[in-house]
């Protein structure tokens, strides 16, 4: 089919956000000038001079990158620099393009954010900004302040950064991976200078500074909740006796945050799960099912809540040795397809968000190893997997089937279940098996805890 992925989305039975992380350089500029050969795209930054007018610049004019957002996309989200560190510190940009990083907690640079923000607006796009408070990207100079300190340069930074786009940017990813492995909170900066109930803080702070705003908590490995046991009250979805998500913990850490938020009134009004998956992976980072997505994503929709997928991709590199080309593109696109088809016959679900969508310009290749996570290709052209997020996507339109899977009738089953009645698994043609144990455990610490993400653990097949 033809029909863009947006216009598949206006036919949907609901409201569907479908969007992109977007970059400065790419958006820009033309392939010739673009970052392809920087060491990293994801912090490249633009000459204001080369910014053009969008009020004045024929569609047919802006770069291949920019034209495939407008005709594929109804929503963008700022990938990088929107965070409070790239903002005030590690992106200076056009305030003094000589000075070294401020350590001034009033000198903000908005200038990349403007031009991408009014980019959109004019392209009537949607905006979700991302993030507030992250510890990974947070101005190193936190640790040197005071408990007193640090909490009134976070309330500040929240009713700066949000008054500022009041009315441009009307969805918010408020605070971002803020738990272990384990499901406990990190120890990270927030957590030792400002205590436990840091995130309900933020969130108030937030609600306060932009009461019409859409606050979303958004965290990482959190995808997939293992089978519900009938004596369980939903606090915990897994037993011995069924299947677990990758990481169990903290997929229940992450329901039990939210239930908490919202028990006590905190003005939240949405969940994130991040969607990183390793094909090839295991252990922590084994994607999980549909049937196990589907069950997340229910459990938090019945406390009120909308959840999106805020920053998928799909790595394929990291297959069994003797995967070839035709085999990494069918799991892709399994993976992909599937998935969403799950995501989306939940009611609360509402949004998908690719971190990235074409793999010329992708994170993966700066924090991991060469891959091709996306659905369009190093040229803009798409892939297979592009055709499996149609799929998806077509199942809540006119003549669909809700929850479809890739594989037709005899797949339907794993919208609900892990296993069929044969014993066979979803994925079974390329989920790689679970290592075995060495004899040793897993001993030697969660280094999540202390603030590492989860996302830069090795890859453990």
């Amino acid at each position: 089919s033809d029909e863009t992925l947006s216009s598949i989305a206006s036919r949907c039975c609901k409201r569907v956000y479908i969007g992109t992380a977007i970059l400065p350089k790419p958006l820009f500029l033309h392939d010739h000038q673009d970052d392809k050969g920087i060491p990293c795209a994801t912090i490249s930054t633009v000459d204001q001079n080369q910014i053009p007018d969008p009020t004045t610049t024929p569609t047919n004019e802006l770069p291949k990158y920019t034209q495939t957002i407008l005709s594929e996309f109804n929503s963008i989200v700022i990938e990088h620099h929107l965070k409070w560190g790239p903002l005030v510190h590690t992106l200076p940009g056009p305030i003094s393009q000589s000075s070294p990083p401020t350590m001034h907690l009033g000198k903000y640079d908005f200038s990349h954010v403007d031009a991408m923000v009014d980019f959109a607006i004019h392209h009537n796009l949607h905006i979700k900004g991302h993030v507030l408070i992250w510890h990974v990207t947070s101005p190193p100079f936190l640790e040197e302040m005071s408990p007193t300190q640090v909490r009134e340069a976070v309330k500040r930074h929240i009713f700066t950064t949000m008054n500022y786009f009041k009315g441009r940017i009307k969805m918010w990813d408020v605070v971002n991976e803020s738990l272990a492995s384990d499901g406990t909170l990190v120890e990270n900066v927030f957590y030792r200078k400002m205590g436990p109930d840091y995130i309900e803080q933020c969130f108030r702070w937030a609600h306060e500074a932009d009461p019409d705003a859409f606050l979303i908590y958004n965290d990482n490995k959190v995808e997939g909740c293992g089978a519900v046991c009938d004596d369980d009250d939903g606090s915990s979805c897994s037993s011995d006796k069924h299947n677990k998500a990758p990481i169990q913990a903290k997929a229940d850490g992450f329901y039990n945050l939210l239930k908490d938020l919202v028990e006590k009134g905190v003005p939240i009004h949405g969940a994130g799960m991040q969607a990183h998956f390793s094909a090839g992976g295991t252990k922590h980072q084994r994607p999980p099912t549909p049937a196990m997505v589907k069950r997340q994503i229910r459990r938090i929709g019945e406390l009120g809540l909308k959840v999106n997928m805020s920053e998928m991709d799909v790595r394929i590199s990291k297959l069994r040795a003797s995967a070839d080309d035709e085999l990494k593109s069918a799991t892709q696109t399994q993976i992909y397809q599937d998935i969403l088809s799950a995501a989306l016959s939940e009611p609360s679900f509402d949004g998908i968000w690719l971190w990235g969508f074409a793999d010329r310009h992708t994170w993966v290749k700066n924090f991991y190893y060469d891959d091709a996570p996306l659905i369009f290709d190093e040229k803009y052209q798409r892939k297979e997997s592009y055709v499996g997020v149609q799929n998806a996507l077509k199942t809540l339109c006119p003549g669909g089937r809700v929850g479809e899977m890739m594989g037709g009738e005899s797949a339907q089953c794993f919208l609900e279940q892990d296993v069929d009645e044969n014993g066979n698994v979803w994925g079974e043609g390329w989920m790689q098996p679970e290592p075995k144990e060495d004899g040793n455990g897993e001993k030697s610490g969660d280094s999540t805890k202390e603030g590492q993400p989860d996302w830069l653990l090795p890859d453990t097949n």
